[in-house]
């Protein structure tokens, strides 16, 4: 298995990564927090300037028709400079969701609306108790009873839900479902809802590895510039370990959420192993970067006016997201116990 990126998907990281360092700064995330809808239209408009919500878009459908193994990058930056916009969700999950139903207009609109920019998609999966975004989204993808539906805003009625991110916006939705808001039977929907939920968790999955190196940085910075009897205190052996058992785990969980992309771009047939799998090592490593940056920070980690807040709540609230650890640890032992997947040293290659 090859997890070299070609060229074109490295200049188009840098890119994006280049226009989220001006762009979404600490500031604008903190001013977003005092704002009714804690989105940015201004912002929304810029990612599709760049291309960003038209990436997994069709070329028939104006997009660029690529797929998740460009979004392993691109989320991973995207996590990176925590970006709070719901771009994840309708620019890679919705997207796939809505690929993968039959043509008719209203499909076709939705996803030209998307890669332009002009539409937000919002998800109730059966896997997240709240959905997120439902406020800013023009048309939400909802599930009752495994079937698929097409709820307009004004269909449904949302209760806000408090989350330890202000960044996060999650709604529990009341709404009633009909034959005019059926656009999936559940048979024919099950197997949307299940990419979907390997698409959502690796898409978090990603972003967990961008917080981890944000988190990373932040607390290398710190250690480097706080001083304690004279010395950086990262300059002890202590602080040291702190910060290369985080590296090492970061290390361990990239090329697992780079597979993770390979399976779900491929269609595996062990998609949704290495797809809970990825889950559980980035947030394994994004876990421990907030509690380890958290101790070189010491008791300045916890104020307000530090940005590292920033980055631990979004890395302890995405970590529930598209599946908790418990979730994702059944998934994957269910594979490889109870279906006795062929593993071991000399099976390596047998699941491929």
């Amino acid at each position: 298995m090859d997890f070299v990126f070609n060229e074109d998907q490295e200049a188009l990281a840098s890119t994006v990564k280049r226009f989220l360092m001006t762009e979404m700064t600490p500031e604008l995330i903190r001013e977003l927090w005092a704002t009714p809808t804690g989105r940015s239209e201004p912002m929304w408009a810029m990612f599709a300037a760049q291309g960003l919500t038209a990436v997994s878009v069709p070329e028939s459908h104006d997009g660029m028709g690529l797929s998740e193994i460009e979004w392993a990058l691109l989320a991973q930056t995207y996590g990176y400079f925590a970006g709070p916009e719901p771009l994840l969700d309708t620019a890679l999950v919705a997207v796939g969701m809505l690929d993968s139903l039959p043509a008719s207009a209203w499909r076709d609109a939705l996803l030209r609306d998307i890669a332009a920019g002009a539409a937000r998609v919002a998800i109730a999966h059966p896997v997240n108790p709240y959905v997120s975004d439902a406020h800013v989204a023009q048309v939400l993808l909802c599930e009752r009873e495994g079937e698929l539906h097409r709820l307009a805003p004004h269909a449904c009625t949302w209760q806000a839900v408090e989350s330890i991110d202000p960044s996060r916006r999650l709604f529990e939705l009341e709404w009633q479902a009909s034959a005019s808001t059926r656009v999936a039977s559940a048979d024919e929907a099950a197997p949307l809802f299940a990419r979907a939920l390997d698409q959502g968790a690796f898409a978090v999955a990603a972003q967990l590895l961008g917080l981890t190196q944000r988190v990373l940085d932040v607390a290398i910075d710190y250690s480097a510039q706080r001083k304690q009897f004279g010395k950086p205190v990262g300059s002890y052996q202590a602080v040291k370990h702190l910060l290369a058992d985080v590296a090492i785990h970061y290390e361990f969980a990239r090329p697992v959420v780079y597979r993770a992309a390979c399976a779900i771009a491929a269609n595996d047939p062990h998609r949704a192993l290495y797809a809970s799998h990825a889950k559980l090592a980035a947030t394994a490593a994004a876990q421990l970067a907030a509690r380890h940056a958290m101790q070189v920070h010491g008791a300045i980690g916890y104020t307000w006016e530090l940005d590292l807040q920033i980055f631990m709540k979004r890395i302890w609230a995405l970590s529930g997201s598209w599946g908790d650890t418990t979730f994702h640890k059944a998934r994957v032992a269910d594979t490889l116990i109870e279906a006795r997947a062929p593993i071991g040293p000399a099976r390596t290659f047998e699941l491929e």
